[in-house]
This record gives structure tokens, C-alpha cells and sequence, in this order.
């Protein structure tokens, strides 16, 4: 502990700027030399200094000096300090964990309580071993709301994370397909996920449960702190009309009607899921209205893009069995005069990846869109079993796109992260505004 007191002091001193990669090395930080799969921090320890960094912290004792700090093992002392650091702060920590909808329901929640309350979160999708962590240590003393996305690909991960941001509050968004390579099945999922329920009933921390999912009530009954929220049963703690979800979902909460920039009744989820814990937070209903109405869908999650009279809804940052299929009924279920759903591989689906990849593809041509262009090994093995067309990426696919007349006409863009499936658009629209 007597070591761990000393290097954090050394991040006070640095205004706890850390960095990780010599690329991007900032005046006075400390630099962790992690190790991953291809790459060894430890050979960049002298990079690091000679660039700038005040600091480093290695596990290789070949590299000890004034400016150098040797450890046993640089990951784990980072998560220490991170938790060292969490029991510094007086914020309420919020953790959100579950298959879809993460980072858009922290990005709502976001949005919600910035209005009220000095607010952190997680950045990017920065959710794992180190992201947490880091995250954590970029908490100002001054903040009173931290909010920390939880990823998982395996068992332990949400238990591993949990105990180093301990949770005061935290939700589950749903459980879907998802990373089926590293859990094996959906009850794998389950358990894997309901890591977050397990701390938060030893913590005595609260939990905030959607009741119209059956899946999560299981999970959720050995609870003893929870805030029930709902569409459906006017008996629970929250209670949301849904006034429509497409074109825009529109609702009313609490006396007030909200006009979202989302879409879809999975995204409902998310806005119900972020006005639940604001609205126990103390955030009054009128900077909820607000929050929830300025948030405006970015980075390739689930943005509705028009040009002309093209109407792109771009969901191309990551893709599993799950959410493609509830992002492709709420396509379908969109009038316009042509539309045009285009998919990408799903990744880490391991034993399940013919299956999976074969019912989607099944269920997107059962839908009647105008056209359906896949890209990548599962999908174009699924299309050619059945005479279709298919493409190895998406700048294939773009260059279909760019002789095709897209006048009028809606496009469903989808896939993996590896696919970057918004190349498809290159050139012809611009994803980026």
C-alpha cells in the first residue's frame, strides 16, 4: 500500500494525466506500461520519458530509476489505483452493464444529469480492464455523478470491474447475444452479466430494473434495493406513456411530453433506463425533458441521417443476433418508398456464427425490403447458399451504392466494428455531421 500512496501522489502531481500509448505522450504524465497480445509497454518506457512524461511505471526492473517505478505487475497496480482513487471521491458512482444499448443509455444519462449535476463518464467505449480504470482516475474531486460502462466478453469481467469502481447505483440494460464465443450460450450471458445484480446485493447498493422485461425481473429477484420502471404497468416506481416510436420515439414522463432524436422502441429502453436513474437522483423532470431532447445520436450508434430525399439510419458501430434483429423489425416497420438494408459480419460469435449469421439473413429477406446487401465470411456463406449476391466489405458495397439511384430511398447500414460498414457510404454521404 506504502508504494501505491507514493505513485498516486505522483499522479496528483501530475493532475492525474496518464497515458499509455508514447504516441500520444502529454508534458508531466505518467506513463503505464502496459502489456497486451502484440505489445510490451516496457519497451517504451524510455520513449515515454524522452517525449515528456514525468513519469513511469514499468514491470520490468531493467528500467528502474528516479523517473521510473518499478512494480510487480503495471495493469493490476493501475486498477489499485483506480479504486484507491474511487474511495477519494464523494460522487455517486452509476454502473450500467448489459448486451445492447450501453453506451447509448450512458450517453442519455449523460445528457440528463449534465444539466443539473458536475458529471463524468465513460469516454468513447473505453468499458473494459483498462478503460474502467482510467475512467475512474479521470474523476475530478468535484464531480457528483460518475457514470461507468461496464463490457464484458467473458465470465468475471463485470465481477472484475465492479470491485474496482464499486457501484453505488447500477442497471442492466438487457440480455442478448452477445460476445457467444467467450459466453457460450445466453444463460451464459445472463449469469455473466448479473455479475453487476451479485455486488450490488452485497453492497447494499440500489438497482434499477426494466419491468417489462421478463429476463431481468428473474435476474433480479433476490434484490432488495430496486427502482422498478415501465411502459406497460402503471404500478411501478417510473411509469412512461409511449406516444410513438418512429419516425422519433415521442412519450410523456412524469406530466411532461418528450420528442426524442431516437428511434425505435429498443432505444425507448435506453430513455427509460437514463430517466429512471436521473429522476431518483433528484433531476427535475423539466432538465430531463431537456437533456433527453438535446441528445442527438453520433458515432455511428444509431444515427438517422438525411440527405435529399435519402434517408440513412447508420447503426455501424457494432453489431451481435440481438440488436440486428430488433434494429432491422423497427426498419421494417418504416414507410418509405424504397429501402435498402445493408449487413455486415457479426463478430465473436464463435460455434454459433453459421447459425446466427443464416437466421438473420432469413429473417432480413422475410422482412420485403427493396434490396439486401450483405458483406463479409458468414453473410456472403449464408447468401450463396441461396443464389444471392454477396461482397467482401463494404467498400464493395460502396461501389454498388454510387451507381445506384438512392432518390427516396431509406438505407439500414449494420455490422461489426471490424466491418466498418459506414464505408458504404464514402463519397455519397457524409456520416460525420
Amino acid at each position: 500500500m506504502f508504494q501505491l500512496e507514493i505513485i498516486y501522489q505522483k499522479l496528483v502531481e501530475s493532475k492525474f494525466k496518464i497515458c499509455t500509448d508514447t504516441r500520444k505522450i502529454e508534458k508531466d504524465c505518467v506513463f503505464f506500461a502496459l502489456k497486451g497480445e502484440n505489445f510490451d509497454g516496457n519497451e517504451f518506457v524510455k520513449t515515454a520519458i524522452e517525449n515528456g512524461a514525468k513519469y513511469a511505471i514499468t514491470d520490468n526492473k531493467n528500467y528502474e530509476n528516479n523517473n521510473i517505478i518499478y512494480v510487480k505487475n503495471v495493469l493490476e497496480t493501475l486498477q489499485k489505483l483506480a479504486n484507491y482513487h474511487r474511495h477519494k471521491l464523494n460522487c455517486k458512482v452509476i454502473a450500467i452493464g448489459g448486451s445492447n444499448g450501453k453506451t447509448t443509455t450512458k450517453e442519455l444519462m449523460y445528457s440528463v444529469f449534465s444539466k443539473q449535476f458536475k458529471t463524468t463518464c465513460t469516454k468513447g467505449n473505453l468499458n473494459n480492464h483498462i478503460g474502467v480504470p482510467l475512467t475512474l482516475l479521470s474523476i475530478d474531486f468535484d464531480t457528483q455523478i460518475a457514470i461507468i460502462e461496464l463490457g464484458a466478453n467473458k465470465a468475471g469481467d463485470i465481477e472484475e470491474l465492479c470491485n474496482i469502481s464499486e457501484p453505488d447505483w447500477g442497471l442492466i440494460t438487457n440480455i442478448g447475444k452477445e460476445h457467444l464465443e467467450g459466453f457460450k450460450s445466453i444463460e451464459g450471458v445472463a449469469k455473466a452479466e448479473g455479475e453487476l445484480y451479485n455486488f450490488l446485493m452485497l453492497k447494499n447498493g440500489v438497482a434499477f430494473v426494466n419491468l417489462d422485461d421478463e429476463c431481468l425481473c428473474n435476474m433480479a429477484k433476490k434484490l432488495k434495493n430496486v427502482y422498478w420502471y415501465s411502459a406497460k404497468d402503471k404500478n411501478a416506481n417510473l411509469f412512461y406513456n409511449l406516444i410513438q416510436d418512429l419516425p422519433e420515439i415521442v412519450f410523456e414522463f412524469n406530466g411532461f411530453q418528450i420528442k426524442s432524436n431516437l428511434t425505435g422502441f429498443y432505444n425507448f429502453e435506453n430513455i427509460m433506463a437514463a430517466i429512471a436513474v436521473a429522476h431518483i437522483a433528484g433531476v427535475t423532470t423539466e432538465n430531463i425533458k431537456c437533456g433527453i431532447e438535446y441528445y442527438k445520436p453520433q458515432n455511428k450508434r444509431s444515427q438517422i441521417i438525411k440527405s435529399g430525399s435519402t434517408l440513412v439510419f447508420l447503426d455501424a458501430y457494432n453489431a451481435n443476433p440481438s440488436s440486428m434483429e430488433k434494429a432491422l423489425e423497427n426498419f421494417a416497420r418504416i414507410n418509405y418508398p424504397n429501402k435498402i438494408a445493408i449487413l455486415g459480419d457479426m463478430f465473436e460469435m464463435g460455434n454459433f456464427a453459421d447459425d446466427e449469421h443464416k437466421n438473420i439473413y432469413k429473417l432480413a429477406k422475410s422482412l420485403g425490403f427493396n434490396k439486401l446487401v450483405v458483406a463479409g465470411l458468414h453473410f456472403c456463406k449464408q447468401a450463396k447458399t441461396e443464389g444471392d449476391e454477396c461482397y467482401k466489405n463494404a467498400e464493395e458495397i460502396n461501389l454498388l451504392l454510387k451507381n445506384e439511384n438512392l432518390d427516396n430511398t431509406a438505407i439500414f447500414i449494420k455490422g461489426s466494428r471490424g466491418m466498418a460498414m459506414e464505408n458504404t457510404l464514402n463519397g455519397i454521404i457524409n456520416y460525420n455531421s
